[in-house]
C-alpha cells in the first residue's frame, strides 16, 4: 500500500466479495492486491483470503478477513454524495437490494454490516445555509428514510409538496 492513510474495515470472511460490490457500484472504485495466507493458521487455510486493498470513491482502503470478534458499527460510515434522484436511487437500491437494510435520514447498511449515508448535494448544501432553509430541510429528512430530493427542495422553498 501506498497511502499513509487507508481505511481498514474488519469484515468476517467476505472481504473480497464486498470490495467486488463496491467497486461495481460506486465510480473511482476498484479492487487492488488481494493477500492470501501462505500458510494454514487458527480458523484458516493456506490460500484463504486474508485482506484486500480497494477503494471507494478514490478513498483508499483495506478490508481484512478478520472472523467474528468484531462487528460493523454505525460510528463508521461512508457518505456517498449525490447529484440528482437517479444517482441517490442507484446507490440506495444496490446496497439495500443487494442484500442491506433501510435505517433513516439517508443511512442504510449494506449486507456486510456496514453503513452508508447516501445524501444529494441539496441537502447537505441546505444544512450548510443554516436559519430557516436548514431547519426545514432537517424536518424533512427527518421523516425519511432514502432522501427524497424533490421533497427537500419543497421544504428549502417553504411548500408542503413536491416541487
Amino acid at each position: 500500500m501506498k497511502n499513509k492513510n487507508t481505511i481498514c474495515l474488519w469484515y468476517q470472511r467476505d472481504a473480497e466479495a464486498a470490495a467486488q460490490f463496491y467497486a461495481q457500484t460506486f465510480p473511482d472504485s476498484a479492487v487492488g492486491a488481494i493477500h492470501r495466507a501462505p500458510a494454514d493458521f487458527p480458523g484458516g487455510k493456506a490460500g484463504a483470503v486474508l485482506t484486500v486493498e480497494f477503494t471507494v470513491c478514490g478513498i483508499p482502503c483495506l478490508a481484512i478477513n478478520g472472523g467474528d470478534a468484531f462487528q460493523q458499527s454505525e460510528a463508521f460510515s461512508f457518505q456517498i454524495a449525490t447529484d440528482d434522484q437517479a444517482e441517490t436511487d442507484r446507490y440506495w437500491n444496490a446496497i439495500v437490494g443487494n442484500g442491506g437494510s433501510e435505517s433513516a435520514c439517508g443511512w442504510c447498511k449494506d449486507k456486510w454490516g456496514l453503513s452508508w449515508q447516501i445524501t444529494p448535494r441539496v441537502l447537505t448544501e441546505a444544512m450548510a445555509q443554516g436559519g430557516d432553509v436548514a431547519q426545514r430541510a432537517f424536518v424533512a429528512m427527518m421523516d425519511m428514510g432514502k432522501i427524497d430530493i424533490s421533497k427537500i427542495e419543497a421544504a428549502i422553498r417553504g411548500d408542503s409538496g413536491p416541487a
